[in-house]
């Protein structure tokens, strides 16, 4: 077929929707499973134990906080409405791919609450509708309302999406349109906006899901208007209801309202907020083909990647303000690295892919992914982390729920959407973002196309494509060439593609005919690689974290005879070892190394002569499944110089 596209890397690619992608094996299929069998529904248990699902029952008096107000005046129970829009999120996006009688109806039980707690003028925050109702809309800098309704905006859409039930839908478009009501730059609307940041990028969904160009212009109104007044938004909101307490945190970077959005260049403040709301500019720049905004996404990217981003893919040092402080501040022990925060970061990266389809992207999406998000949860399912850190004694250990549970629910969507991050396309470009076992199934221009993934990926780079069509279908195939593979090679039914010839930004381009029966494979060069941080990262000099493909590993005293801190690598190479009974199945890494002696030192602190070291190995597992055995010890950033 003579090449009549360009081969240069496509712009605004769409998704493959999550219910056209399928798991059928391997890594994400067990994932997915525990996620659908254990962690959907053990979440609801939680919340039904914690106390949340009470605070619906509006009729009734209020019942004792579940979450006692703090310092700053707030309680935590003033956002529980949002840990039901992730729930029933993450419950719709199962029920797509696997429909479950007894989780539509417990969704159906939280909507008829919703429904029935919702004010006649479309307002719908249960906190305030049943505690504080003359306080709604007076604290946007404090109290989430718009947040809260955001994530239970983004849940309406998946749960119609999946099922075509309305209500629920029907029951948070008449939430917006209170909003619209409310906020805006006509006489007699507040020009403000949530200082958490959501509601931008469920509306943008929301638009999406309708058609009604009503949500995006408030999702640009709220987009545009940050950041931008002098007084501001947040100061003049406090002098307009005395007996507020100071902003929480002293600066208006914490929510990213210190500059109008397209003026900013470095990522600060809060991460999950700063996250959202790139994601939500992402979409906006997609939908508006604004290059300003998309330029100013471009410089938060780089900020982000270049100096405040873990090689996990976590991000936000620091417990004061979950977020960032200075660059190259990452301390490892202290890490705050919200769960949340490595989630969001997938958002946003997908988000950018869609925009340009840029490898540099989907590498990190892959990134957090496999690391920073996946170590959120317990392999079983249902024990979880808030923070994740890359170094522990032993006293970081998971949670049956948390005090601020966002994290659970957050990851519980990420995973069950899975399927939608794999792929993209347009009419004439096919684009595959994340290998794994699983079956794609799209329409390019109209013609049914169904390309099938074999791998054992991410333990192996050897990835099988074989194509099903009834008929030709006429495209390019982009196969994503990671930032840490240093060779690959491609053949399509035996024979080689030239791949730096064919490779734009990071993809490798194929442009042909495509007909049942072909047969791509693509094989990832996966070596064992030791990094070395930045030097302006002074808690990781002399010492290297340990990366095979798109897993970053880390040294557990479980696997060990003795702490990984009293551990030092030497410099001979690694070896691969598949472990299937370990952790659910993982590939380890065994390094010759040194071990720190502390017998002799008994009640010694300090002495003129260093350790007595003796020759060992040193077993290293993939970071995400750290800390699911019995307490000990764990290293990301490990000692050299046996």
């Amino acid at each position: 077929m003579p090449d009549s596209l360009t081969m240069t890397a496509p712009r605004r690619l769409r998704p493959v929707p999550h219910t056209r992608v399928t798991f059928h094996a391997g890594f994400w299929a067990e994932r997915s499973r525990v996620n659908r069998e254990v962690t959907i529904p053990t979440q609801f248990q939680r919340l039904e134990e914690e106390g949340f699902i009470e605070v619906l029952d509006v009729d009734l008096p209020p019942k004792p906080l579940v979450r006692p107000i703090n310092e700053y005046g707030l309680s935590m129970q003033m956002f529980f409405d949002s840990d039901f829009g992730k729930w029933i999120e993450a419950a719709s996006y199962s029920l797509a791919t696997h429909p479950d009688p007894a989780i539509e109806s417990k969704i159906d039980f939280l909507v008829e609450k919703l429904d029935h707690a919702q004010l006649a003028d479309g307002y719908l925050n249960s906190w305030f509708i049943r505690r504080d109702p003359k306080k709604r809309w007076t604290n946007l800098r404090d109290w989430h309302e718009m947040y809260s309704m955001g994530h239970l905006l983004e849940g309406a859409v998946a749960y119609f999406q999946a099922t075509g039930k309305r209500r629920f839908l029907d029951v948070m478009i008449r939430c917006v349109d209170h909003i619209a009501s409310r906020f805006g730059r006509e006489p007699g609307k507040l020009r403000g906006y949530d200082a958490h940041e959501e509601i931008e990028l469920a509306l943008v969904k929301l638009y999406r899901a309708t058609g009604e160009p009503r949500f995006l212009d408030l999702a640009r109104y709220f987009i545009d208007e940050r950041g931008t007044q002098d007084p501001h938004f947040f100061d003049e909101e406090a002098r307009a209801h005395p007996g507020g307490k100071p902003f929480n945190f002293g600066t208006y970077e914490y929510s990213q309202s210190h500059r109008p959005v397209r003026e900013q260049d470095e990522v600060v403040g809060h991460a999950v907020r700063a996250m959202y709301l790139y994601s939500a500019m992402a979409d906006l720049a997609a939908e508006d083909g604004d290059a300003a905004l998309k330029a100013a996404l471009d410089r938060l990217w780089k900020h982000l990647t270049s100096r405040q981003l873990y090689v996990t893919g976590g991000m936000g040092p620091a417990v004061e303000n979950e977020g960032f402080t200075r660059s190259f501040d990452l301390p490892n022990e202290t890490a705050y690295a919200e769960t949340c925060a490595a989630v969001s970061l997938v958002f946003w990266a997908h988000r950018m892919a869609a925009i340009d389809l840029d490898a540099r992207y989907a590498d990190h999406m892959e990134l957090a992914l496999h690391n920073g998000a996946l170590s959120g949860v317990s392999l079983a399912g249902d024990r979880y982390f808030y923070e994740n850190p890359l170094e522990s004694h032993g006293q970081h250990r998971r949670w049956l729920w948390h005090y601020c549970p966002c994290c659970p629910t957050n990851l519980a969507r990420l995973v069950a959407s899975l399927g939608g991050y794999v792929a993209s396309h347009d009419d004439q470009n096919v684009a595959i973002h994340l290998y794994a076992a699983s079956t794609i199934d799209l329409d390019v221009a109209g013609k049914a196309l169904r390309l099938n993934q074999q791998t054992a990926y991410p333990w192996d780079g050897d990835i099988r494509i074989s194509v099903s069509a009834a008929e030709p279908v006429p495209a390019t195939l982009w196969l994503r060439i990671p930032g840490w593979c240093r060779e690959a090679t491609v053949t399509v039914n035996g024979e080689a593609i030239d791949v730096v010839a064919a490779t734009r930004k990071g993809y490798c381009g194929i442009t042909r005919r495509w007909s049942e029966g072909d047969k791509i494979r693509l094989a990832l060069d996966m070596p064992v690689e030791r990094l070395h941080a930045h030097p302006d990262v002074g808690m990781d000099a002399d010492r290297v974290a340990l990366r095979r493909g798109p897993v970053i590993y880390c040294v557990e005293e479980a696997d060990n005879v003795a702490p990984p801190q009293h551990m030092r690598l030497l410099p001979e190479p690694a070896t691969v070892r598949d472990a299937p009974e370990l952790l659910g199945g993982v590939v380890t890494l065994a390094i010759p190394a040194t071990i720190d002696q502390t017998a002799d030192w008994q009640d010694t602190l300090y002495r003129p002569e260093p350790a007595c070291r003796i020759a060992g190995t040193m077993t290293a597992i993939p970071y995400f499944a750290w800390a699911n055995r019995q307490p000990g010890g764990m290293l990301v950033w490990l000692r050299t110089g046996g």
